[in-house]
């Protein structure tokens, strides 16, 4: 068996909890009852799960759909081509969107799906992003909350991967070689 890569603790599980908590509260007083949230998956699907619950501690019983998307395949530089895997359901004509990524790094990804769904009618598509690499980045797009801001760094860990692994930690790490 080959060896597997350590990983060192960059933002730890009471510290991604702490900070979802105080993302559900600034949300739950900004965005209306019939928020629609978009969970980008794959690599947000743990985040998201923590932030709806966290929003419907707070009375915000969102409901949720999910976009599944690619650009990376299975390496760790996005290829520049996003292309729709799985699309969502819910209807989005006149509402309010939350849509929920994992990580905002070259920006291509989160503009795709925000584009898609203001053509769709959306009225309005907040972004929230757990973290934030601004020196990726190669649109004009920003979060309107983000978890935390990280640096060029490799990171895994609480949904993200590396080569489809490491998503079931229950920090963010990054791969020490």
């Amino acid at each position: 068996m080959p060896d597997r890569p350590s990983v060192a603790v960059r933002f730890s599980a009471a510290e991604i909890a702490a900070r979802v908590e105080e993302m559900a509260e600034e949300m739950s007083g900004k965005l209306p009852p019939e928020t629609l949230v978009v969970s980008v998956l794959k690599g947000s699907f743990v985040f998201a799960a923590d932030l709806i619950r966290a929003l419907s501690r707070r009375g915000a019983n969102w409901s949720m759909d999910f976009l599944t998307l690619s650009s990376y395949g299975s390496g760790t530089e996005s290829s520049g081509k996003v292309r729709i895997v799985r699309d969502i359901v819910d209807e989005v004509r006149g509402r309010e969107l939350l849509l929920v990524d994992d990580i905002l790094e070259s920006g291509l990804t989160l503009s795709f799906a925000r584009d898609l769904l203001l053509e769709r009618g959306a009225s309005r598509v907040s972004i929230c992003a757990l973290l934030d690499k601004r020196g990726k980045r190669r649109t004009k797009i920003e979060a309107d909350w983000v978890g935390f801001q990280v640096g060029d760094e490799f990171v895994v860990g609480y949904g993200l991967d590396w080569a489809h692994k490491f998503r079931g930690l229950p920090y963010i790490g990054t791969i020490e070689k």
